[in-house]
């Protein structure tokens, strides 16, 4: 089954999921925020099929705020909005999605030696929650 996704809709997929890195970076700065952002972008851009395509770029002209928390305030029910959305169409593609962004934030986590920072593993118990909304 193919999906059709307007450019509002690529949008919402887009900020979920690079909102999601971003997420991530910001819980981890007190490591190297950069680090994290790299390795949860490299996950993003090596996606395939549909959602593939459509993370193959960082959305454009999308404000995130002044800090983390309202971040989350957009980023929290894009994931959720993202996944009802591809559910809606194919969902094949809303695994898929979810199984990138997982990859995403657990990559991004693995750059601190040993274990992920609580901070971290926080962030991503509220990114796979907003994901398992839907």
């Amino acid at each position: 089954m193919s999906i059709t996704l307007t450019d509002q809709d690529k949008l919402t997929v887009r900020t979920a999921a690079w909102g999601a890195v971003s997420l991530m970076s910001a819980a981890g700065a007190a490591g190297s925020a950069h680090k994290v952002a790299t390795h949860g972008s490299i996950a993003l851009t090596s996606a395939t099929g549909p959602v593939g395509h459509v993370l193959t770029k960082a959305p454009k002209g999308v404000k995130y705020g002044k800090s983390v928390a309202e971040l989350a305030d957009q980023v929290l029910p894009a994931l959720t909005a993202a996944m009802s959305l591809l559910k809606g169409q194919d969902s094949a593609e809303a695994d898929n999605f979810r199984r990138t962004v997982i990859v995403a934030i657990e990559a991004a986590a693995q750059t601190h030696k040993g274990e992920p920072s609580p901070t971290m593993t926080e962030m991503a118990r509220k990114i796979t929650e907003a994901l398992d909304a839907a």
